[in-house]
């Protein structure tokens, strides 16, 4: 049985991800932007909560941990190299480290980029993938500390998972991430869609995370830095794909 995910809003544009299992009561959460919203949810659901996952340092990422933690009693997991910056650690994780969680056994991978240290969790068998500010939906996250090349590394990593992936991203920025991928190709078919299907979502007052990976491919312009429509588009043909990717990244933060 698949865990149970939910996505709840936090702060003016931050996503938490809380996960269940039924059959063993296990919860965790995914990153803790404020704990007031997270602690709501768990009452409505009569969850416990048992485990807190963290991606990175950011502090809109890891601002109510210690709320949270102390209204729960949580395990707090992390990446052993950002642990000087992350609130305590129960456990440090680095790339390839297993995880735990109710029948599952999820594993760690490194994707730094938007900061060093950062990690993504994958549960695999509930085709899960929380990816922070990595890979985010139709973007990837500003590069803070990492360098281009690390994170076009990091983002090939998330790429060889299963199309079913559920990618899990921090921040609602699909709508704005779209808006730059049409502006690099105007002429694909795929980003008009979804971009439909994303206003449509939020005029709702749906999210539009998580998105497959599937989806991603198909319009991510960061994931498809080794496309030749891609290149052809930059005027970029027989440049290697890091050097696409580099491209694209500071297009994105001067658009």
């Amino acid at each position: 049985m698949p865990l149970e995910l939910v996505t709840l809003p936090c702060l003016a544009d931050n996503y938490a991800y809380l996960i269940h299992d039924p059959v063993s009561g296990a919860t965790g959460v995914v990153d803790v932007p404020d704990a007031a919203p997270i602690l709501a949810e768990l009452s409505r659901r009569e969850w416990a909560l048992s485990d807190i996952f963290l991606t990175h340092h950011h502090d809109d990422h890891i601002a109510g941990v210690k709320a949270l933690r102390a209204a729960t009693g949580a395990k707090v997991w992390g990446a052993a190299a950002d642990r000087h910056r992350l609130p305590p650690l129960d456990v440090a994780l680095a790339e390839g480290d297993a995880v735990p969680f109710g029948p599952e056994v999820g594993v760690v991978i490194d994707v730094s980029g938007h900061t060093l240290g950062h990690i993504a969790y994958v549960f695999a068998d509930s085709g899960l993938a929380f990816t922070g500010d990595s890979l985010m939906a139709a973007g990837c996250g500003r590069l803070f500390e990492g360098s281009p090349d690390q994170m076009w590394a990091s983002l090939q990593k998330l790429a060889a998972l299963p199309d079913a992936t559920q990618i899990c991203s921090g921040h609602e920025y699909t709508g704005s991430n779209l808006r730059f991928a049409a502006a690099m190709e105007p002429a694909n078919p795929a980003i008009a869609a979804r971009t439909l299907r994303v206003m449509k979502a939020r005029a709702e007052g749906r999210p539009s995370v998580p998105s497959r990976l599937s989806g991603e491919r198909a319009t991510n312009p960061f994931l498809r830095a080794s496309r030749p429509e891609m290149k052809a588009a930059l005027g970029m043909e027989g440049e290697s794909d890091a050097a696409v990717f580099a491209e694209l990244r500071a297009r994105k933060d001067r658009f």
